[in-house]
This record gives structure tokens, C-alpha cells and sequence, in this order.
């Protein structure tokens, strides 16, 4: 684990530079410790005021939301937007929580369906790849399975070399091991030592082998890095969904591993994790990550994002 827990045991850096993130870290700790009734209600407000002041990613969101909900009508998607922008807020303190909080309010409403699933693709030795797509539960919810699961996390490292370290500490907390995309040597070894691995693949990217594949009835710039991970670690699949419940509590579900896989071809196996986390965003569409640019590459090199307006 060495290339995981390195980086956070390294000195933080302390330079002027890197004052204004540290301010924003301790007042995110702090905001960490209010009472768990009061961040909810906060994170809807926290919501509607970043709805109102980024304005960017508003647009972005209710572009997202005219492409893959075509059969909805105006008023239903700006009820959509709405509700997206609460959750992510509310995603703001859940996140604060994980890294340098409490989670014991969020663990006495937990459910958690297919556990057997995980324990079974893990009987004969096998590591296995945990597959979820970027929804604002994401961080609470990898944090509260880490209660039944050793769990190592793959993830994209902040650019702000103090954002970078705190949060790399906070996951350590909880997290077996994490993993930058770029350490595939050090992702591999884990899950060919049986170790369970979280990964989400369902971003653009802007490195690595991709392909296009299906997305709520788009073309959409994908990973095969789900192909090739299971290939290069004979690692089995699992599709991890997680969501807020409206009671407050959390349900994280485990699904048999995807049989069959890794085929021969990866852009088949790229479109079936694809449609698993389209499934995913289907149940719970106001939690799926809408504000990030997911059709930003289009097969023709068009641009959906501009306003044809």
C-alpha cells in the first residue's frame, strides 16, 4: 500500500499560495460538525443559491437534462433541475462529512441489498471491480459500505496540491487504499490480491482509450477501462447503485457480477457498463452529476452544449 498512503503521509504543503484552499478546508471541517438535521436543510438552500450564481453549470445541467429527457415538458424539467441542485448541496455537507466529520447519523439508516453478490464474486479469490457512475451520494455512500467491505477507491487528483492532500487524508480514513486513474501498476496488484475496488467510468475523458458508446440515447465519449482492469486483473464486475432516500436514510444495492465478462470486445462491454449506470440515473435522476459536460465530444466534433439560440 505504500504508493497509496505515501502521498498522505507527505508533509502538506503550507506556502502562501496554498492559504485560500486551506481556509476553504477548515471552514468546510467546521461545517463538517453542525448537526445532521441542520446540513440537510442547509443543502437545500446551499442548492438554490449555487442554481442562482453558477450560472454556467445551470446550463450545462439543463442541457443535459433536454437531451436525455426529451419526453419530459418544461415544467417537469425544471422540477428535475431543481431537484438536482438540492442534492447537490446536499452532497456538499455529505462530502464534508466523509472526509472530516461523523457519518453515525447517516449509519442508522442504512440498507444495503445484494451484499451476498460481493461476497460471492470474491469466493474463489477473485478481486472485484465495484462499478458506480458520479452521483452526489457518492463519497457517503463508498464511506458507509466501507463499514462491511474493505474498499480501495480510484479517483482523479485535485489539482490544488493542499485540496489534494486533505482529501487523500480523509479518505485514508476509511478507505483500504486509493488509487490515482494514472496507477493502473498499483490498481491492478490490489485486485489481483482479491482486494475490491471502487470506480466510476462514466465521465468524458480527456486521456485514455475510449469509445462511443450509448448514454440515455446520446453518443457518449466512454472509458474501456472497466473492459481492461477486469481483463489485466481477471477481476469480476459488480454495478454498486446508491442513493438518498426521502425518509433521509441510504440505499446501496450490489448486483450479481455481470456474467461473461470481460468479452473480447470492449466497446460491447464498454456500452453494457454504460446502460448499467444509465439504469442507475433512471431511478434516481436528481442525483446523477448533470453539471458535468458528458456529450462534450460528439462523433461529428458538434458541440450540444452551445445554445443553437
Amino acid at each position: 500500500m505504500a504508493s497509496s498512503s505515501s502521498s498522505a503521509d507527505a508533509r502538506p504543503p503550507l506556502g502562501p499560495r496554498h492559504w485560500p484552499v486551506w481556509a476553504g478546508i477548515g471552514l468546510a471541517a467546521l461545517v463538517a460538525r453542525l448537526p445532521w438535521p441542520l446540513q440537510r436543510a442547509l443543502g437545500r438552500l446551499l442548492g438554490d443559491l449555487l442554481r442562482l450564481v453558477l450560472r454556467g453549470r445551470r446550463d450545462i445541467a439543463h442541457r443535459n437534462l433536454e437531451l436525455c429527457f426529451p419526453e419530459l415538458d418544461d415544467t417537469a424539467r425544471a422540477a428535475l433541475l431543481r431537484a438536482h441542485f438540492h442534492a447537490l448541496g446536499t452532497g456538499f455537507f455529505e462530502f464534508a462529512r466523509a472526509w472530516w466529520g461523523t457519518v453515525a447519523p447517516m449509519r442508522r439508516d442504512v440498507v444495503i441489498e445484494g451484499l451476498e453478490h460481493l461476497q460471492a464474486a470474491q469466493a474463489d479469490g477473485r478481486g472485484v471491480l465495484l462499478v458506480s457512475g458520479h452521483f452526489t451520494t457518492l463519497e457517503i455512500c463508498g464511506r458507509l459500505l466501507c463499514d462491511h467491505v474493505p474498499l480501495a477507491g480510484m479517483y482523479r487528483p485535485h489539482a490544488a496540491g493542499a485540496m489534494e492532500w486533505a482529501v487523500r487524508r480523509g479518505r485514508l480514513r476509511y478507505a483500504e487504499a486509493m488509487f490515482t486513474k494514472q496507477d493502473l501498476r498499483g490498481s491492478v496488484r490490489h485486485l489481483k490480491r482479491g482486494g475490491v475496488l471502487w470506480y466510476a467510468p462514466d465521465q468524458d475523458p480527456s486521456r485514455g482509450d475510449a469509445v462511443y458508446v450509448p448514454f440515455f440515447g446520446q453518443a457518449a465519449h466512454s472509458l474501456t477501462s472497466t473492459h481492461q482492469l477486469a481483463r489485466m486483473a481477471g477481476a469480476a464486475v459488480v454495478l454498486f447503485q446508491h442513493e438518498r432516500r426521502a425518509d433521509g436514510g441510504y440505499t446501496l444495492r450490489l448486483s450479481p457480477a455481470l456474467e461473461d465478462f470481460p468479452s473480447a470486445d470492449p466497446h460491447a462491454d464498454t456500452a453494457r457498463v454504460m446502460a448499467g449506470i444509465e439504469a442507475m440515473a433512471r431511478t434516481v435522476p436528481a442525483q446523477y452529476l448533470w453539471i458535468h459536460r458528458r456529450f462534450k465530444r460528439q462523433p461529428d466534433g458538434s458541440d450540444v452544449y452551445r445554445d443553437p439560440r
